[in-house]
């Protein structure tokens, strides 16, 4: 294998023809690489990701090939998957209003271009999800774009897909963790082309990382929400008085272990299967 890539979480392996990529416990908040890992992390979002990839075949094909054909070194945290060239947008899409799409609507009454209604609050279900693409900038942060701007980037046709690919998966998903009291309030799709030109989902699927998921029993709009993702340790950080630049501060033990915790309730609500079941990890 020939390690090619390093991200702020992921890494890839090129292994024949095909990829290998690997999750790591690393964390990434306000795009700083924190200096603490958070132990399962990096599982817990592969097999989210091969969870949901599975059902959602039928919508649209993806790049896994494998789930367990990758080193053990791995364990895992490890898909063997096909090589893509990615479009360059990130697909994001709302549900509920929140994070940067709220900052925008405040700003703008709109989120990407689309409209939306006067007076919605933090938190308030949106009449209809959208699509509400960004950048993908290789440093720094991604920026909002138009469904226009990504017309001009890679065509109509394929924007077309990418938009309409993207709120299909979306309102499937956010259907199923409805029924485990999982409310999905966002999340960010990321497609490429195979070597026939066929539109691919890649990346990462509905994961805590990809994702905002709130209990749905503590739902209240007007403010900030509970949340099973690492919107916790976004808030911890910016707690800390920490100005969101190089170096990120040491995640304490008590918010690791808080942080663990809300991954494995995301994964097991919505997988309906025992994280310590599945892969024999202690929750102590």
């Amino acid at each position: 294998m020939q390690h090619v890539h390093e991200g702020k979480v992921r890494d890839l392996y090129s292994d024949g023809g095909d990829l290998l990529l690997v999750a790591s416990d690393r964390v990434s908040v306000y795009d700083v690489l924190l200096p603490t890992p958070v132990p399962d992390k990096g599982a817990l979002l592969t097999q989210l990701s091969v969870w949901w990839f599975e059902r959602m075949a039928d919508v649209v094909p993806n790049h896994l090939l494998s789930a367990t054909d990758v080193p053990a070194e791995f364990g895992r945290r490890a898909i063997r998957c096909k090589p893509l060239k990615m479009l360059p947008v990130e697909c994001i899409v709302r549900g509920h209003l929140a994070g940067l799409g709220l900052r925008e609507y405040q700003r703008d009454g709109a989120i990407s271009g689309v409209a939306l209604p006067d007076g919605l609050v933090e938190g308030d279900r949106l009449p209809e999800p959208i699509f509400t693409p960004t950048t993908k900038a290789s440093e720094g942060h991604d920026e909002f774009i138009t469904f226009d701007d990504v017309v001009n980037e890679i065509g109509e046709d394929t924007a077309d897909r990418l938009r309409e690919l993207s709120i299909e998966i979306y309102t499937r998903g956010a259907g199923h963790a409805a029924e485990t009291g999982v409310i999905i309030a966002d999340t960010k799709f990321e497609f490429g082309l195979d070597y026939d030109g066929a539109i691919m989902l890649g990346d990462e699927v509905l994961t805590s990382d990809s994702s905002r998921f709130w209990p749905a029993d503590q739902w209240r709009p007007g403010g900030p929400q509970p949340s099973f993702d690492k919107q916790f340790v976004r808030d911890w950080s910016v707690s800390t008085g920490w100005d969101k630049t190089p170096p990120g501060p040491e995640i304490p033990d008590e918010i690791v272990r808080a942080t663990r915790q809300r991954y494995v309730e995301a994964y097991e609500r919505i997988t309906g299967t025992s994280w310590l079941t599945d892969a024999g990890t202690s929750d102590a």
